[in-house]
């Protein structure tokens, strides 16, 4: 294999301290590189080097010795690339992050093999010249719309990964609710299952996993018919935001599984969707270290909903 066929390396030096340390802790302590990715990095042919010279794990490295990190590039083979439009919101030779319009699936599942997010990707890599496999760190629902962001590299992809486990990628949305929340700002600490009797919903119980949603109100419509609430999770279950919502009494407007136990009203058609748009992500940069924050700004869609709850008074 060539140069070519590989991801931009990553290169660390031994310092004096470091003198005699393995190759596998340099690659631990300095780019925190996981065992599974070293793994996959001895079987590489160029994937693990010191000075150059392929070497084991288990070598050791001396005072100036450059140890250096190479990942083959791969495909998406089993996504077929298709001129979806998609809307680049920062893209470097790491990371692509994108404003994912609603009604748009993020990656194919049965049934949607096509249409997805990820065909657009795989397509506007293509139509570049660029060699990358799909890796997103986080999924949206088919109908929120939003920030989503997608590795290019194994490496960027695990450290984001651990990033998201360790709850140090702060991610912020923007939602229209019925009904004002009281108190007007808070945390909901609700456990979250599946529920037993319909099996693809979520709800909360005691025996769920542990989830906390942080919210606060930005504006109240009416009389208190309707709100607009920033959201900010501190875990990521399955339609958390929904369902924590809909557990204090405040649904999302235009929320078709989850929404008012009367029914669908005026602002759920106005809406058209269930109102919710991740407007907000910040971490740390795997490669540079620097912590960033990308924004979305609310879609059309739903400031035309806004518009229609700052105008009305009866929203029943």
């Amino acid at each position: 294999m060539s140069e070519h066929d590989y991801y931009a390396p990553l290169s660390v030096t031994a310092t004096e301290r470091e003198d005699g340390m393995q190759v596998r802790t340099i690659l631990e302590r300095k780019l925190g590189v996981s065992r599974k990715l070293l793994s996959r990095l001895k079987l590489t042919e160029l994937g693990l080097t010191v000075n150059g010279k392929r070497v084991y794990t288990s070598d050791r490295v001396h005072t100036g010795d450059v140890v250096t990190i190479r990942m083959e590039k791969e495909r998406s083979d089993d996504i077929l690339p298709e001129p979806i439009p998609i809307d680049v919101v920062f893209e470097d030779d790491d990371l692509l992050i994108v404003n994912k319009p609603a009604g748009l699936i993020v990656h194919p599942t049965h049934g949607h093999y096509t249409g997805t997010l990820a065909n657009g990707v795989v397509h506007y890599w293509a139509e570049r010249g660029e060699i990358v496999r799909f890796r997103p760190i986080h999924r949206l629902d088919e109908h929120t719309s939003g920030l989503v962001v997608i590795a290019k590299t194994p490496y960027v992809h695990q450290q984001l990964s651990e990033q998201l486990q360790a709850d140090e990628i702060e991610k912020r949305y923007l939602a229209f609710v019925h009904n004002r929340p009281e108190p007007l700002a808070g945390t909901v600490n609700g456990p979250i299952d599946r529920d037993p009797e319909r099996p693809h919903l979520r709800i909360v119980t005691p025996d769920g996993y542990a989830s906390a949603t942080h919210y606060e109100t930005v504006a109240v419509y009416g009389n208190g018919q309707a709100a607009c609430v920033r959201l900010k999770l501190e875990t990521g279950r399955t339609h958390q935001i929904r369902v924590h919502m809909k557990h204090i009494g405040c649904p999302l407007i235009g929320d078709e599984m989850y929404g008012p136990d009367e029914g669908l009203g005026e602002a759920d058609e106005a809406a058209g969707r269930q109102a919710l748009h991740a407007e907000s992500i910040a971490f740390t940069h795997p490669i540079t270290r620097e912590r960033m924050k990308w924004t979305a700004a609310l879609p059309d869609d739903l400031k035309q909903l806004e518009l229609f709850l700052q105008e009305g008074t009866n929203y029943e």
